[in-house]
């Protein structure tokens, strides 16, 4: 009985760890060596220095920590500025339900942190048909916007 119980204690630290993100079709995946509020802080730095907005955050390690539960930082932020919203919302009310656009920072087990998303392209893609070209030519936009906001973040 004994034996079981301290099995099951060895384990449950490594049921708050996640692996680290790696790539994936559709995805950007930026490792760092930055310590995760460090990143958090850059990520919405570089957002506002290319011309976007925060426009939602949330993550589960504040409230899980309130609870007792210690997991690794997990931060999503949404991301978007009104001009692509007004120019997709013309072409696809649909589509609006994928604005914000998120960036996804996460916590490694080693004490770094990793920026990731879904490429705009990759996002908007059930709607191409629907909205055409002109939504294709913006997502391809929103992909440059997206990595040049995630080469600053990354690299500040």
């Amino acid at each position: 009985m004994l034996r079981t119980l301290l099995t099951i204690l060895a384990l449950l630290p490594g049921l708050a760890t996640a692996q680290a993100l790696t790539e994936r079709p559709g995805w950007a995946v930026h490792p760092t060596d930055k310590p995760y509020e460090q990143l958090v802080e850059d990520t919405r730095a570089a957002v506002t220095a290319n011309g976007f907005g925060v426009v939602t955050q949330a993550g589960p390690t504040g409230a899980a920590a309130a609870r007792g539960i210690t997991i690794p930082g997990n931060r999503v932020i949404g991301v978007f500025n009104n001009d692509y919203a007004v120019r997709i919302l013309a072409l696809s009310t649909a589509a609006m339900i994928e604005a914000p656009i998120r960036l996804y920072v996460t916590e490694n087990a080693d004490g770094t942190a990793t920026l990731s998303y879904k490429t705009p392209s990759l996002v908007f893609a059930p709607y191409m048909e629907e909205a055409g070209e002109e939504l294709e030519a913006i997502a391809a936009d929103l992909d440059t916007r997206f990595a040049t906001i995630a080469e600053a973040a990354v690299s500040r």
